[in-house]
């Protein structure tokens, strides 16, 4: 379609009603409605497009592996949960961590075993910190702090095995298909890591505070002292009633990390002359999704053995699969809004509008617009299906480093995970680790946006230096 105004109209009503409610999916909702109404004017026939552009999204291949993975990997997580896996893990961990700096080793060390989400991860090591608190002699918002940032600005970093890896490739495949760019949307993403400046700076700021920073009295304290609460009682998954078997978390991740890679390479092979080169002509989402089912039937006769029920593993695996349906939602409400306002023109239009802003200054652009929508909505995610087409956009109408600008969204969006008081990783260890949220939230903003600072002057010199 030729370039038309009418095609920013959705996005005029995602964000603000995004920020205004505090969620993501009733302004991407309504966006979507609205787009549909736009291309068709009818009473009835407006809601009739709507369904079209989800049920199409819905039938294509790629987008089906995707719900396909995510519901299946929150599933074998829910197994693990309810089988003492994390428990298991937690306790163990926890008997042998007798110092400050054991602990604080054992944080990024675990990073290996629990990059899978980051819920996953502060389940895990969350108890084990708060059981040792007085030992690690840290404030317990300094505490979470360091947690954090072993949580999600690493998980965005890794390129396998985590529930962010199918969402990240899917919005580029998205937006690259929108723009015709016939280039390899995993392979984008790959290439994109470096560019993640805000995580990478968050990371290294998690190292000093663990290892070189002294820690103050300025910090928030938790809400109950310690003695008074079980830190069983911080999270379901650690619970007294459960069983304790380590290896329930250990094994299933072993098998699904190696599975992965090994499915990938041989995806690959017959395409390549290099071990290397394998990986990256591998159709790298369907060999995830069947190693994660692969693995999901094997974790489940593991677990068979040690006589456990197969309904008590099933609702395990329902529970923890149904807890991703509203990111699976989400993403259907996101691939419908993109192919709406393709079909008004959007791509065009930002073409057509977007070759006045000097071109060093778009991807810093990108990042400050983008945390700033994160930090205001509390969703990666949401930041990234909103912002993901328009950063393309920019990118092919300013001549720009795909990889470049797709990690300056990305980063945008982990900015907010990191940073919102309204933000899951926020809540979850604010919960865990008995603090305030807006206390705690507060106390993370300033570290939060000197990262933000030096992440925009790193774009601004890798913009001019390109």
């Amino acid at each position: 379609m030729e370039s038309s105004w009418f095609s920013i109209i959705p996005f005029l009503i995602v964000i603000p009603i995004a920020i205004f409610t505090k969620q993501v999916l009733p302004g991407l909702f309504l966006g979507l409605l609205v787009g549909a109404y736009l291309i068709d004017h009818s009473i009835v026939g407006g809601v009739e497009k709507l369904l079209h552009y989800i049920v199409q999204a819905l039938r294509n291949k790629s987008n089906i592996e995707i719900v396909v993975f995510l519901y299946a990997f929150s599933g074998l997580i829910g197994m693990i949960k309810m089988a003492g896996g994390v428990k298991g893990f937690v306790e163990t961990a926890a008997e042998r961590i007798d110092t400050r700096k054991k602990a604080l080793i054992l944080t990024y060390v675990s990073t290996i075993g629990t990059f899978s989400a980051p819920t996953f991860r502060f389940v895990t090591i969350a108890p084990i910190m708060r059981a040792l608190l007085k030992k690690v002699k840290m404030t317990t918002a300094e505490l979470g702090f360091v947690i954090e940032t072993t949580a999600t600005p690493v998980i965005v970093l890794i390129p396998v095995a985590t529930a962010f890896v199918g969402y990240m490739v899917s919005i580029i495949q998205m937006a690259i298909d929108h723009q015709g760019i016939k280039q390899d949307a995993y392979s984008l993403f790959i290439q994109s890591i470096p560019y993640n400046f805000f995580s990478i700076v968050i990371i290294l700021v998690g190292i000093y505070f663990s290892f070189f920073h002294h820690s103050t009295s300025t910090a928030p304290m938790k809400l109950e002292e310690e003695d008074e609460k079980d830190w069983h009682d911080c999270h379901p998954c650690v619970s007294k009633d459960l069983p304790s078997k380590p290896w329930n978390l250990l094994v299933p991740l072993l098998v699904v990390i190696s599975l992965t890679l090994l499915l990938t390479w041989w995806s690959g092979h017959h395409k390549s002359h290099s071990f290397f080169e394998a990986f990256i002509k591998a159709d790298v989402l369907e060999a995830m999704v069947v190693a994660l089912i692969i693995t999901t039937l094997i974790t489940l006769i593991f677990f068979l053995f040690q006589r456990f029920t197969l309904q008590n593993l099933l609702n395990g695996f329902i529970t923890g699969g149904n807890d991703l349906m509203s990111v699976i939602l989400l993403l259907s409400v996101v691939w419908g809004l993109s192919a709406v306002t393709e079909d008004l023109g959007f791509s065009n239009f930002v073409t057509a509008h977007s070759k006045w802003i000097p071109q060093m200054f778009v991807t810093p652009f990108m990042f400050i617009f983008g945390a700033a929508i994160s930090y205001f909505i509390g969703s990666a995610w949401g930041t990234w299906g909103i912002l993901m087409p328009l950063g393309i956009s920019l990118a092919s109408s300013a001549d720009l480093s795909l990889p470049l600008i797709i990690g300056a969204v990305f980063a945008s969006g982990s900015f907010g995970a990191f940073s919102s008081p309204l933000s899951d990783d926020t809540n979850t260890i604010a919960k865990i680790l008995d603090l305030s949220v807006i206390e705690y939230a507060k106390y993370k903003l300033k570290p939060a946006l000197i990262a933000a600072g030096i992440t925009v002057a790193f774009y601004l010199v890798v913009s001019f230096l390109f």
